[in-house]
């Protein structure tokens, strides 16, 4: 009988800034925005042999009744110019930056991540997000939102545009002669001309082509539609599920996706988010798992959550008492102005949260932290070192992206106790084997005579 080679684990590192994770009020909080946060967390990532530094992005700090949600009070740097400053103190994590393809240009953004791929030695990743509302949009030129369905097929086209200015350079491709500083004509540079729908693109690239060929494209999203986009455009999924046999079934159903679409199993890498919560023992780690969620999860921010299901005004009801009897309001957008309710059938989401909560005897906030709750490991470092391993081993995926309660050390213990037991049992790196993030996740280098159509949006 043959054995399967132990698979390696992929685990990068999510600097979340500001979201349903971050405990930004607790003591032990450090800055969001400070680069010595940023820089903490990338090199202890670094140190430890992490594939990748995960960078969140918003574009707008998120509103609630026309007031800034508590938990984005601290703001947020751009993206690029901090993956820009962590590569000058980075030598070989990889660098992945969340940039939104509905409000941004597929020139400029092709040029920005090939730029940094440069800068950092072929270590540049990008991850692919849509908006979901006109929220977000009246920031923009442009305003308003997508559809759902456009919000893909703007992305789709966004990739192929910026692929083909990526392959628009040949590898070594020089425009001046050193020597008498003339331009060459024929230096291996095409004109890229695209005239499409939701972008227009016609003249010679500025960038060579970087280290990777392509930066890796990260994509985020569950759905049907984001698997078949991330099955036909992407090289890593960022997937969201919570359980071992739910991880198992997206993870079939993705690897069948890619041979639908003319790619090979594996090469997607399946990358779920999650949270580690380490204890002494079992018991301590699951008490301290509570606090966090209960920490995360504040009487203002549970009641939040239930307005935009029940489309009212719910600031009277009890965070720790039991839900609203009223029905939701359907018709009621004054809540939720400009963004998108959490479902589309509140009445039917309703009655099975009561039930639930009836079942379970929980308050709205119960209710919102065990809804709300993403996938995580609890428990002591072997136990969570041997929970880790069992889901890559037994394909629910192919690592995770570890995302911390607190910024910058709420990974350290993770890093220092759990690492170094996967690398004993052989299942993660001791060291760096390449030095691009494509090595780091063993994906190829993209060919671009082969791989993709560059050659029909090129003069």
């Amino acid at each position: 009988m043959t054995t399967r080679p132990r698979k390696q684990i992929h685990l990068g590192i999510h600097f979340p800034g500001v979201n349903s994770t971050t405990v930004w009020s607790d003591p032990d909080s450090g800055s969001q925005i400070d680069f010595d946060s940023f820089e903490h967390l990338a090199t202890r990532a670094e140190a430890a042999k992490l594939d990748f530094f995960f960078l969140a992005e918003g574009l707008r700090l998120r509103e609630h009744k026309g007031r800034i949600h508590d938990l984005d009070v601290v703001g947020r740097p751009d993206t690029l110019p901090v993956l820009a400053a962590i590569a000058a103190v980075t030598e070989r994590i990889g660098l992945a930056g969340t940039i939104n393809t509905t409000f941004n240009e597929p020139w400029e953004l092709a040029r920005q991540f090939a730029t940094l791929d440069l800068l950092s030695g072929g270590r540049a990743a990008w991850n692919l997000v849509t908006s979901p509302d006109a929220f977000t949009g009246e920031n923009f030129r442009r305003g308003g939102y997508l559809p759902y369905a456009e919000r893909y097929e703007r992305a789709a086209e966004v990739v192929r545009v910026a692929r083909a200015l990526w392959d628009s350079w040949d590898d070594h491709a020089v425009l001046a002669d050193t020597a008498t500083g003339r331009f060459l004509r024929d230096a291996g540079v095409r004109e890229v001309v695209h005239d499409g729908t939701h972008a227009q693109v016609r003249g010679t690239f500025t960038t060579p082509r970087g280290p990777q060929g392509h930066p890796v494209l990260f994509q985020a999203g569950d759905s049907a539609q984001g698997r078949d986009f991330a099955a036909r455009t992407a090289d890593v999924i960022f997937s969201m599920h919570s359980t071992f046999e739910a991880g198992r079934a997206f993870y079939d159903d993705v690897q069948a996706h890619l041979v639908a679409n003319g790619r090979n199993r594996g090469d997607l890498k399946i990358l779920p988010a999650t949270t580690v919560v380490i204890g002494q023992t079992p018991d301590e780690a699951h008490e301290r798992a509570e606090h966090i969620r209960r920490q995360q999860v504040s009487g203002p921010t549970a009641i939040a959550f239930l307005e935009q299901v029940w489309g009212r005004d719910l600031t009277a009801y009890d965070p720790d008492g039991p839900l609203p009897e009223v029905d939701p309001d359907v018709e009621n957008i004054s809540i939720t102005r400009g963004r998108v309710r959490h479902t589309t059938d509140p009445l039917a989401v309703a009655r099975a949260w009561r039930e639930q909560a009836e079942a379970n005897r929980w308050s709205i906030r119960d209710l919102v932290i065990r809804t709300t709750t993403r996938g995580s490991f609890v428990g002591t470092a072997q136990q969570v070192a041997d929970d880790l391993d069992r889901h890559v081993q037994e394909d629910a995926s192919d690592g995770f992206i570890l995302v911390p309660h607190l910024t910058p050390h709420g990974l350290d213990d993770v890093l220092d106790q759990v690492i170094p037991l996967l690398q004993e049992r052989g299942s993660f790196r001791s060291d760096y084997t390449g030095p691009t993030l494509r090595d780091h996740l063993g994906l190829a280098r993209p060919d671009p005579a082969s791989q993709h159509a560059a050659a029909e949006l090129t003069a």
